[in-house]
């Protein structure tokens, strides 16, 4: 059987802020089926957007700060397998293709809920997430910032999204 293979598209948001010379990063704290995890603000990218508008979208939904993606960090595919009775062999055999941007953070929406499974967002400094990965939702976490650290930095226009996709709304 001809089975076409499929990466789900996601997004990522690396944000920086400068608290008095220290330098924390944004993350959120969420509930998965291994209990509470730390993540980049991700998700999936949805039909009809490109993946900057997604990662803006995901990041005000997960943290309630507007957030404008300014470069690519970069593009990673990750594979993830996950338990579940309903599947072949017990297991999901998931792949992730993550476009991670870094960008610049706006308001803070006071008052706005979180996304289901978002129990709070924190500031952790570099060492501080090097420090507990054993708490990252993916080893993509660590990745990304690690990139972000080196100075990776690509063009927005770099990726283009089609007009036809903008059709899909």
């Amino acid at each position: 059987m001809n089975k076409r293979w499929k990466p789900s598209a996601t997004v990522a948001a690396v944000i920086e802020r400068d608290f008095d010379g220290i330098q924390k990063f944004l993350l959120v704290e969420e509930k998965t089926r291994d209990g509470l995890k730390l993540n980049n603000p991700a998700g999936h990218l949805d039909p009809g957007e490109s993946p900057t508008q997604g990662c803006a979208r995901e990041t005000l939904e997960e943290t309630a700060f507007h957030f404008t993606p300014t470069a690519l960090v970069g593009v990673y595919l990750s594979r993830f397998e996950q338990t579940d009775a309903r599947a072949p062999n017990g297991k999901l055999d998931i792949t992730y293709l993550r476009f991670a941007f870094c960008g610049d953070l706006g308001a803070h929406m006071e008052g706005q809920a979180l996304d289901e499974g978002i129990v709070r967002t924190v500031w952790l400094t570099a060492d501080e997430i090097r420090g507990c990965t054993e708490m990252h939702r993916s080893p993509l976490l660590l990745r990304c910032l690690e990139d972000y650290l080196a100075g990776r930095r690509f063009p927005l226009d770099l990726i283009t999204t089609d007009p036809s996709v903008m059709l899909q709304k």
